[in-house]
């Protein structure tokens, strides 16, 4: 299963299933769990832990040193879950001590070829990574969001749930969960109604969502009545209270 032009550290920890292909390198510290496959010519150091069923193609680095002139070798890591497709030429950099020392990535995400994951950042799961989409440090991304090709995200940025960013999209301010980022100069441009419905929320619900986007994101009203128009809809939708509830926390402001 490991062939043998491959280079495993003594100190990788391997579960006995695991693939690896021709002149992969696998550095200190490294763990790989069971179902796992490792294409050719991937580079993965340490310390970093990597779940079940992974697919990672050639050229990939991960868990290499953050790209952060403040990093000067302090112990960090990378974490991975399960079931993850990670394509061909990805880079995912291990965290600095200034972001807790750790980058996380998810699980059942489909991470497409040239895609950056900088230092410190956050991946959710079941989320869709477009060719080349690039994240700066810290970045924070939910559950089900989908980066459209060449999406550039600004660090620090936080992406919410089952938001969709269009081609070339960036990325310099919060995307509230469920709504689509439409241009490349970052502005809103209406909520995932096509992603939702394929997600299963009801017509009702999707409704809901629109109209709290419009008071809160489309209005040139103040925040204070917009919630207030909305009160009704946030008592009876979780969605919808998960929606209010990341634009009161945005620290960054959201995208208009």
């Amino acid at each position: 299963m490991i062939h043998q032009t491959a280079i495993i550290d003594a100190t990788a920890k391997i579960a006995d299933d695991v693939e690896i292909g021709p002149y992969s390198i696998i550095g200190a510290h490294v763990e790989i769990e069971a179902g796992t496959w490792i294409g050719p010519h991937v580079v993965i150091n340490g310390p970093t832990k990597i779940g079940k069923n992974n697919k990672i193609y050639q050229f990939s680095s991960i868990g290499e040193d953050p790209q952060d002139l403040k990093f000067s070798g302090e112990n960090s890591s990378l974490e991975i879950g399960d079931e993850n497709t990670i394509r061909e030429n990805v880079t995912i950099s291990r965290g600095t001590a200034d972001g807790g020392g750790v980058t996380k990535v998810g699980s059942h995400n489909f991470i497409m070829a040239y895609v950056h994951i900088a230092h410190d950042c956050r991946i959710g799961n079941h989320i869709v990574f477009a060719n080349s989409a690039s994240c700066a440090g810290h970045v924070e991304i939910g559950d089900y969001a989908i980066l459209g090709g060449f999406t550039l995200v600004h660090q620090f940025s936080k992406l919410g749930s089952h938001c969709f960013t269009s081609m070339g999209a960036i990325i310099n301010r919060d995307v509230p969960p469920y709504v689509i980022v439409a241009s490349n100069y970052g502005k809103a441009g209406g909520i995932n109604k096509i992603g939702l419905k394929r997600k299963g929320f009801s017509d009702t619900l999707i409704r809901a969502i629109l109209n709290t986007y419009k008071a809160l994101v489309r209005s040139k009203g103040s925040r204070e009545q917009a919630m207030k128009e909305v009160a009704e809809l946030i008592e009876q939708y979780p969605e919808v209270k998960q929606f209010t509830d990341f634009i009161e926390n945005s620290k960054r402001g959201i995208v208009r």
